[in-house]
């Protein structure tokens, strides 16, 4: 198996992560969302939300309508991997032109045991990155120059091969989980090390800062909580245990005082930032006759608030909006994804496992178009050894999106980043990045920064 295909697997494939090793997953249950008594799911138990026979496809009543997006508008902090704590940045304003200004590498990429999962975070003009093996560094947001870089690794490293986590910026400072299973607090301007905290499991995304708290999701689904100034631990959460799940891991929402956080046993929980309790919990989960993968109903990409909704696709086959308020399924798709989605305006993007990037309405979930990358794709060898052996593969993995002045820009494993115009889904260009691309880009000022496999950074104007 090659390098890049092994990097790939750790952003999309399962693995049981449980020590005693594989679990027997429960089944599912037919759950009928029409009048009569609500049905609710016990422990070890999914409901599905999603008809069996439901296809995603255009709806012919939107072909050629026309939708409202917000206007482009300039970013001057990213703060969290999804901008914001509600993990919602709607139209950011940068690099019209797409050309690439600068590359940097920032250490170690992805290998047989370490991979870059760690999406960027800016600001104060600079770009804060995580290599494979811990490593922070803060690169100069217009030069590409480092400015530093901490290793924020144990001394022991018992765990050898730990991976994962990600960074978070507020107040000046940063804050980095990690698969060493620590939280660790740095200092922006220098990157020396505030406080550090140890944890019971391995943390696979980035944590989020929103009111004094920070807030991150470890594998054995458990939601820590720390103080951000001190590092002292606060409440936690523990949802349902599942040992199979996807080696790549979410961060959680906020607004006011609900926190919104996705779990890899499929459930979607929203609890009161005071104290933890919960408000409500929702089990995106779809059984599939075809599909043995359905059986692995993690929530990989973050959930997303936005005007009132939250918006989460599961790798389990449900892309699902959600009143924040009562926890109430407003609509749902039949789509398999491990991306977050991106509502804007009148729509809300999603980009499928398999390539498709959907555009739907955000009130009604009705699909105003449907964009196949891999339409036309020529299968391509994966594995082997000088040409030989391996296995020929036809879909290419893909990330994101970010939307920026009315295009999509979506990166795939191959090394190219799609840009796709927003209103119609027709693919304006394709740009060439030499290096698999598994997480999205985002955006500072006029500039729009990608993270590739290899631990690079690049920068477009």
């Amino acid at each position: 198996m090659t390098p890049r295909r092994k990097i790939a697997l750790a952003a999309c494939l399962t693995a049981a992560l449980a020590a005693s090793g594989c679990a027997t997953l429960s089944r599912l249950n037919p759950f009928d969302g029409d009048d009569g008594p609500q049905e609710t799911a016990g422990e070890g138990e999914r409901i599905s939300i999603v008809q069996a026979d439901q296809i995603l496809a255009p709806t012919e009543a939107l072909k050629g309508v026309d939708f409202a997006l917000p206007q482009p508008a300039t970013v001057t902090v990213w703060a969290l991997p999804g901008g914001s704590p509600e993990q919602s940045v709607e139209h950011v304003d940068a690099a019209p032109n797409l050309a690439v200004a600068w590359r940097r590498g920032f250490g170690d990429g992805g290998g047989r045991s370490t991979h870059v999962t760690a999406p960027p975070v800016a600001a104060d003009g600079k770009v804060f990155v995580m290599d494979g093996e811990g490593r922070v560094s803060a690169i100069n947001a217009r030069t590409g120059d480092q400015v530093w870089r901490t290793n924020t690794s144990p001394g022991d490293r018992r765990d050898r091969t730990a991976y994962g986590g990600g960074v978070a910026y507020a107040d000046g400072k940063l804050y980095v989980s990690s698969g060493y299973r620590q939280v660790v607090q740095l200092d922006a301007a220098t990157g020396a090390v505030g406080w550090r905290q140890r944890t019971g499991e391995a943390i696979h995304a980035a944590p989020t800062v929103a009111g004094g708290r920070v807030m991150a999701v470890a594998i054995d689904n458990t939601l820590l909580t720390f103080d951000a100034a001190t590092g002292t631990p606060g409440w936690t959460y523990q949802a349902l245990t599942e040992p199979a799940r996807i080696l790549s891991a979410s961060s959680p929402a906020v607004a006011g005082d609900t926190v919104v956080a996705s779990f890899g046993s499929g459930e979607l929980v929203a609890l009161r930032a005071a104290n933890g309790n919960d408000l409500w919990n929702e089990a995106l989960s779809r059984a599939s006759r075809t599909s043995a993968l359905s059986e692995i109903r993690d929530i990989p990409g973050r959930p997303v608030i936005y005007q009132g909704d939250v918006f989460a696709v599961s790798h389990s086959g449900v892309f699902a909006a959600t009143d924040l308020r009562t926890g109430q399924a407003r609509w749902t798709l039949p789509v398999v994804g491990f991306s977050s989605p991106w509502p804007a305006g009148d729509v809300v993007y999603a980009v499928s496992k398999t390539g498709e990037v959907i555009c739907a309405s955000r009130e009604t979930g009705q699909v105003y178009w449907i964009r196949d990358l891999s339409e036309g794709a020529k299968p391509r060898r994966v594995g082997g050894f000088l040409g030989m052996g391996g296995s020929k593969v036809s879909r290419t993995l893909w990330s994101g999106p970010l939307l920026a002045n009315n295009r999509l820009l979506v990166g795939g494993e191959t090394g190219r980043l799609a840009v796709i115009n927003a209103k119609t889904g027709a693919l304006e260009r394709e740009i060439d990045l030499k290096a698999p691309i598994l997480i999205a880009p985002i955006a500072l000022g006029d500039t729009i920064y990608v993270v590739t496999a290899g631990a690079q950074l690049v920068a477009l104007r």
